[in-house]
């Protein structure tokens, strides 16, 4: 972990440069926040604040490719990680909205190749909740079989159901909390199976063309910011993964796309009521787990306060999407040097108190 005397030597030795945009918020209160929390962490990447779906505070910091000293912009796209679990629950309330899906259904509903006697158990709503009992087959079996170039060779949805996700129940469904990529790679499987085509492709349909996401994507875009392992030395980390691998963390964004979609999901009507309350009601209390995401209360203005909790971290990237429902305050963090996710969290609350 670099501390500020080594992040300062690192900055200057490399140029690292900063760019300020329409920062909105009087008094510079966002400013301070900021350059306090620059002090302590080696943060590269864009800050943006929005109420209501619209910018009022945005910053950018440091290099989306050090190397080549490509400067962050407010439309270099970051991976988002798990951020991808929110956007894909939303896909599948749309889907339940459309009558194709039943939350509280087998899996064998939309799976009928698969196992009966463990997938008769697993709910879609315990996938979507990361309670489902599903081993991760994953960890295991490449842990087993250790391969630079996995990612590499081809693999279809269903081939990764078979080997990865088709193992006993590591515990009963509902009962234990367990972030396994597993779950997700059968939720991709079943959209795939209910929309009659790849995820990528569905998802389009359903929320990022909708959505009007024109920056967000489960592929790396030529510009994307770089990944970082460590700043000094110098070290790059590569994000591989395959495409069914999506539903779980593979997408790319911008701040401005995450801002747009958070509003329209959040407060206004892109889900009924009856979808957002699922999609927004939790489901594991000690993790203030919902569908696909967090929902939890912090204090602001001297009281609690309903807000969710969107986080990704993938390789050497971290975000925050966070969305403060009774005045709409949205805040996205995106940031491609490792640091913590505890210290990113951090960092967003700390922005909420002055937006």
């Amino acid at each position: 972990m670099f501390g500020r005397r080594e992040f300062l030597a690192g900055a200057a030795a490399l140029g690292l440069v900063e760019n300020a945009s329409a920062a909105v918020l009087s008094g510079g209160a966002a400013d301070k926040a900021v350059d306090a929390f620059l002090r302590t962490q080696p943060f590269q990447g864009v800050v943006l604040i929005g109420k209501a779906g619209k910018p009022i505070y945005s910053r950018t910091i440091g290099f989306a490719d050090i190397e080549a000293k490509r400067a962050t912009t407010l439309d270099t796209p970051y991976a988002i990680a798990s951020i991808s679990k929110w956007l894909t629950s939303t896909a599948l309330l749309k889907l339940v909205e459309a009558g194709k899906l039943d939350l509280d259904a087998p899996i064998t509903t939309y799976l009928p190749g698969y196992r009966a006697d463990t997938g008769g158990k697993v709910k879609l709503r315990h996938l979507m909740t990361n309670v489902s009992g599903i081993p991760n087959g994953f960890i295991t079996w490449t842990r087993a079989n250790p391969d630079p170039d996995l990612f590499k060779k081809p693999m279809t949805t269903d081939q990764a159901v078979t080997l990865w996700c088709s193992g006993d129940l590591a515990f009963e469904p509902g009962t234990k909390f367990d972030y396994a990529l597993t779950n997700w790679i059968l939720i991709a499987a079943i959209v795939e199976a209910v929309r009659g085509k790849a995820y990528a492709e569905a998802m389009a349909e359903l929320v990022i063309k909708p959505l009007g996401l024109t920056r967000t994507m489960p592929a790396d875009p030529v510009d994307i910011a770089i990944s970082y392992r460590t700043l000094e030395p110098l070290v790059r980390q590569s994000n591989e993964r395959f495409p069914f691998m999506a539903a779980s963390g593979g997408y790319v964004s911008t701040a401005g796309d995450l801002l747009k979609a958070a509003h329209a999901v959040f407060d206004g009507s892109f889900l009924p009521p009856a979808r957002k309350k699922a999609l927004l009601t939790v489901g594991w209390p000690d993790q203030d787990y919902a569908l696909g995401g967090r929902v939890k209360s912090l204090f602001a203005d001297g009281m609690p306060r309903v807000f969710a909790w969107e986080t990704g971290r993938a390789a050497g990237y971290r975000s925050v999407l966070a969305h403060r429902f009774d005045d709409q305050t949205t805040v996205v963090l995106l940031n491609n040097t490792s640091i913590t996710q505890k210290a990113m969290d951090e960092f967003a609350y700390a922005l909420f108190a002055v937006a």
